[in-house]
């Protein structure tokens, strides 16, 4: 399997593995959804539905694969996401904290770009 495929795959297990577990505890009318787009190799889970009178719409997490390297662009999560990614056999040089300050990727003990 190249490695597009195996970051894809990592990634979509993640994100469907997060949806169902955050989906327990959602109201009623709240969904969390994962969009895949495979031609820009982004991904995404959100959430999507009313809460009472209140309309929900917000990302939750979102990763991009751009020159081989899996970009964490948003994680509105407590969960140590680039952890469970190198479980998953990710290696630290693969991922890329997007939404960290190029200036301050250099500290982050993760690839800069």
């Amino acid at each position: 399997m190249d490695k597009i495929k195996k970051y894809q795959n990592i990634i979509l297990n993640f994100l469907h593995e997060y949806a169902t577990k955050s989906q327990k505890s959602n109201p009623k009318d709240v969904e969390t959804r994962v969009i895949a787009d495979y031609d820009s190799n982004s991904f995404q889970a959100l959430y999507i539905g009313w809460d009472g009178k209140k309309f929900e719409f917000s990302p939750i997490l979102h990763f991009d694969i751009r020159n081989n390297k899996i970009w964490l662009q948003c994680n509105n999560t407590e969960r140590e996401v680039v952890d469970e990614l190198m479980a998953a056999g990710v290696p630290p040089d693969d991922i890329i904290l997007g939404f960290q300050p190029p200036y301050a990727r250099q500290f982050t003990g993760f690839a800069v770009a």
